[in-house]
């Protein structure tokens, strides 16, 4: 089940911490918005560590679509009725800036980076549609209403975002990582303040920037009352269609689309982590109604960290951990929001001003629907007299029949058959008995 990126790239490899070390900014994760975050420090002339208990991108980076846009759904609507058009436009210039430095920098390696324009489209209603452009007129941005789309079912409409982008994901982290200060197998036991206990040592560090998907600090911030995690599912399909442009369903259980080289990459069957949805099944339905020559060559999935508001936690991680910052809850936009994390942490590790780090700050309210929705699944979950349960806060685990693992609904953890932990926030494998 490995994605076409990582079936198709190596990666470089780095030693394991041994012994004791100090630095001013310590990353704990390797996946893209941890490296992106080491390489910002680096061009800054920070000293910096970056420690990952496995591989670099061994996590969630390796399974994206590796989708560059500022289109993420139908938002920016939304964003203005709850946030204010002052803060959307600052959400949508941070994303529209993070899209412009992956141009810059993918001009000087080759990572198949193309330019794209992007869809969202919808089956039935047009009057989000029509809202969403609305919005997007108030804030001066060059959208446009799409009344056909190629794909093989007809739509209400669709909003077009122009010059967007896709490129190889790990072929980018390879170009950008051979130089970064990196230790592999190297995992955090411990965090305290301005140390931080690894498997390989005691790394002293001024500051930390917390990029582990899903945090790794229960007891700070909240935020496994303010994130769940939601999996998606992606075919590979060979003598199919190649859509010029990036597609996708308003409707978070919807389809997308988009191509890489010579293959459609179709996305979809998704479900909250822990629950049942359509997975690979429903892909493989609609590639047989619709493609019925395809075939598919890859097959993955992956699992996204979802905000209350859907907008990400990038920032100071609580009020009572001074020096602490986090980068989570990228809502399905990886590539960009680690983009944009970068920009925004680099500065604040320096004690800089940054014009968008208000719009991301983790302590912004919590009063969405969201949360009461998280609070009756975790609620449930421990109501739920099952054997196994997860190791991070006692929730009761599912098993996954798609993928023969044991999954958590509360905060998305999930374990192999035999125990062994797949996917945080929790930190260790799990007994099974």
């Amino acid at each position: 089940m490995d994605s076409i990126w990582k079936k198709t790239v190596p990666l470089p490899s780095f030693a394991p911490l041994e012994g004791d070390i100090s630095t001013d900014v310590l990353i704990i994760g390797g996946g893209l918005a941890g490296l992106l975050c080491a390489w910002r420090l680096q061009q800054a002339g920070v000293d910096y560590v970056l420690t990952e208990a496995d591989t670099i991108c061994s996590g969630i980076t390796k399974n994206t679509t590796a989708k560059i846009t500022s289109q993420h759904g139908l938002i920016y609507d939304t964003l203005i009725r709850t946030m204010g058009a002052e803060k959307a436009k600052l959400y949508l210039d941070a994303n529209q800036r993070a899209l412009q430095q992956y141009r810059a920098l993918c001009r000087e390696m080759d990572c198949d980076f193309e330019e794209q324009d992007a869809f969202v489209y919808a089956l039935e209603e047009r009057r989000k549609i029509d809202r969403e452009l609305e919005a997007l007129r108030r804030l001066d941005f060059d959208a446009t209403f799409e009344k056909t789309l190629p794909l093989p079912f007809p739509v209400a409409g669709a909003v077009r975002f122009p010059r967007q982008a896709q490129f190889h994901p790990l072929k980018f982290v390879a170009g950008i990582a051979k130089n970064l200060r990196i230790y592999e197998h190297t995992k955090v036991r411990h965090l305290m303040p301005g140390k931080a206990i690894t498997s390989g040592g005691i790394l002293s560090a001024g500051k930390m920037i917390i990029a582990t998907h899903f945090p790794v600090l229960n007891k700070h911030g909240g935020y496994f009352i303010k994130l769940y995690q939601h999996r998606s599912y992606v075919l590979a399909l060979k003598n199919a269609p190649l859509y010029e442009g990036m597609y996708l369903d308003e409707n978070e259980k919807g389809l997308s689309f988009r191509h890489h080289r010579d293959l459609m990459l179709l996305g979809g069957g998704s479900h909250r982590s822990g629950k049942k949805g359509g997975n690979w099944r429903e892909l493989e339905q609609f590639a047989k109604q619709y493609y019925p020559k395809a075939e598919i060559v890859s097959r993955w999935a992956t699992q996204d960290c979802i905000s209350l508001d859907h907008v990400p936690y990038i920032g100071p991680y609580a009020g009572n951990t001074p020096g602490v910052f986090v980068a989570t809850g990228f809502n399905k936009w990886g590539m960009t929001s680690s983009m944009a994390a970068a920009d925004i942490l680099c500065d604040l590790v320096q004690g800089k001003q940054n014009q968008y780090a208000d719009v991301f700050c983790p302590s912004r309210s919590i009063l969405h629907p969201q949360l009461l929705l998280n609070a009756v699944e975790t609620t449930l979950s421990f109501l739920t007299p099952t054997v196994p349960r997860c190791p991070h806060m006692g929730c009761a685990l599912k098993y996954n029949n798609t993928e023969h693992t044991w999954d958590c609904p509360c905060h998305g953890s999930r374990f192999g058959e035999d125990g062994t932990l797949i996917d945080n926030p929790a930190t260790d494998d799990k007994r099974m008995c």
